[in-house]
């Protein structure tokens, strides 16, 4: 009885707490930049060579829609979808390949507002489909192995009036799996790499 009346309690208060909720749509875009593992170093050096570069190394870019559900305590719920495509060279027994990635992307972040609703930090997974599967790279072509892949985002994002200025960082749990196969020797090369990737990027809500 007493697990039945938590179980009702607990209901009852997350009821209350998402009728008190508000939600804002918005539109984001970003650009991508390669980056290593996430250490602070790592990242840090990375912001360093994209301001030294002035952007130049960017390797591709998003954009999709996005909704922000915020809670009375500062918590805050933020799925995304995505349209991502980027490039990503490979090299393996002396052959340098170009991996295109076309992808949807859904992360699911969940959040905290530091500063109101002005600055917020947030981590969450996303899953990714990879859209392309006949690429062609010299003599190589393309053959998707694996369509599904997870990987996972941290960041934080400022909310100026309606703009959203925002800057993230993606690792992998899962790797792209991909076969390159030459068409004139048939040689296969495998593509087995989800790249780490930083983010930058500017909303608007609406």
């Amino acid at each position: 009885m007493k697990k039945i009346k938590k179980i009702i309690s607990m209901a009852l208060v997350s009821a209350s707490l998402m009728s008190m909720a508000q939600v804002n749509f918005g539109v984001k875009a970003n650009l991508l930049y390669r980056s290593d593992k996430p250490s602070w170093t790592n990242i840090q050096n990375g912001v360093t060579t994209i301001y030294n570069d002035k952007g130049k190394n960017t390797v591709g870019y998003n954009f999709g829609i996005s909704a922000k559900i915020d809670t009375p305590l500062g918590l805050f719920v933020q799925p995304e979808l995505y349209y991502t495509t980027f490039k990503n060279e490979y090299t393996v027994a002396n052959t340098t390949i170009e991996a295109k990635n076309n992808r949807v992307d859904l992360p699911v972040l969940v959040g905290y507002d530091v500063l109101g609703k002005m600055l917020g930090i947030y981590a969450g997974p996303v899953a990714s489909y990879n859209l392309s599967t006949d690429n062609q790279w010299n003599d190589f072509k393309e053959n998707a192995t694996k369509n599904f892949t997870l990987g996972y985002q941290f960041g934080a994002q400022a909310t100026i009036s309606k703009i959203v200025l925002s800057a993230r960082y993606e690792g992998a749990f899962s790797k792209d799996e991909r076969e390159f196969i030459d068409n004139n020797t048939n040689t296969t090369v495998r593509y087995d790499s989800r790249p780490s990737l930083l983010m930058f990027g500017v909303g608007l809500n609406f």
